[in-house]
């Protein structure tokens, strides 16, 4: 497909477009995003597109997730900047405490033990695409797997990370139960 004939398509589906974008942005002005993928297609230099419609929805929701993004960083920033401009020092320490330090050490234990409990090739596509920064066909490709298999073990160990998660947060709040897994609570 031509680059003029993605703009074609575009168009074709401005209204579902649009839709999507107000649902995903999030307060974000979806006609601006549209403008930005407008001009994005017309600088493309692509081949041809097998689903020109499903690229061009992929391409929109990149954009949300790069303006979430920069939206991210610029509030980092500004908070930063407007911290010291109520006298917070610039060269305050940053060093975790020791205790906040003895609690990221445990906790990034259980993370390991949670995606290698979850089976090696898991574990290997998770940490290639985490922390490696791998792109999910790159992994799909080297470990001889479907793109959407690739996805399937993602999914796998985010929800573990999420349930691992709810259940730190869980013992957190109930001290009582720490060091209990398994064991009924005996009331008072």
């Amino acid at each position: 497909m031509t680059d003029g004939g993605l703009e074609a398509i575009l168009m074709l589906n401005r209204s579902a477009l649009l839709r999507f974008l107000s649902l995903r942005s999030g307060g974000a002005d979806p006609e601006d995003l549209l403008q930005e993928l407008w001009l994005k297609v017309q600088s493309l230099e692509a081949g041809p597109i097998a689903e020109p419609r499903a690229y061009l929805f992929k391409m929109a929701d990149n954009l949300v997730h790069d303006r979430r993004r920069a939206d991210l960083r610029r509030n980092s920033r500004d908070d930063a900047w407007s911290g010291l401009g109520r006298g917070a020092s610039p060269t305050a320490s940053t060093q975790p405490t020791p205790e906040e330090a003895l609690i990221a050490r445990q906790q990034l234990r259980l993370v390991d033990e949670a995606i290698d409990a979850l089976g090696e090739r898991t574990a290997l596509i998770f940490r290639s695409y985490r922390l490696e920064g791998m792109g999910q066909r790159e992994i799909a490709d080297k470990v001889g797997i479907s793109l959407s298999a690739v996805e399937k073990h993602l999914q796998k160990a985010y929800r573990a990370l999420t349930d691992m998660k709810d259940r730190l947060h869980a013992d957190s709040l109930n001290p009582r139960r720490r060091g209990t897994e398994g064991h009924e609570d005996v009331a008072e």
